[in-house]
């Protein structure tokens, strides 16, 4: 008999966000046309749509989702959607949600923050 099978699975799935997370963070701090893997792996470069924000914050958020789509396939259903930081007009904070395709879909969080330097951090 397995000793703590349920302490396992939490683990696993603790490892697969971890996964997540990580490859996100590459795909998202990817510029596209910067790697041989495929000319659109990646993001564009925000610091170009910052020039006309607040108008380009539906563009960055559609880029986010389609890079997800794309090539994070453990992500399914994910939406991105721009949070206003009242306290910090400079910086641009997008809360990502989507179901894992393992772990009978389970619905994952993720908060990314573009940095004014173009950097995108993401936490969960």
């Amino acid at each position: 008999m397995e000793r703590e099978p349920l302490r396992r699975g939490g683990d696993n799935q603790r490892r697969c966000i971890d996964s997540v997370l990580s490859h996100l963070q590459r795909i998202l701090n990817t510029r596209q046309g910067n790697v041989p893997i495929a000319d659109d792996y990646g993001v564009p470069d925000f610091l170009d749509f910052l020039q006309t924000y607040p108008e380009s914050v539906h563009e960055i958020e559609r880029n986010i989702r389609n890079a997800i789509d794309k090539y994070e396939p453990r992500l399914s259903g994910a939406s991105v959607t721009y949070v206003p930081d009242e306290e910090d007009a400079l910086t641009l904070r997008f809360q990502i949600i989507a179901s894992l395709t393992m772990e009978g879909g389970r619905k994952v969080f993720f908060e990314t923050v573009v940095d004014t330097d173009g950097r995108i951090r993401i936490s969960k």
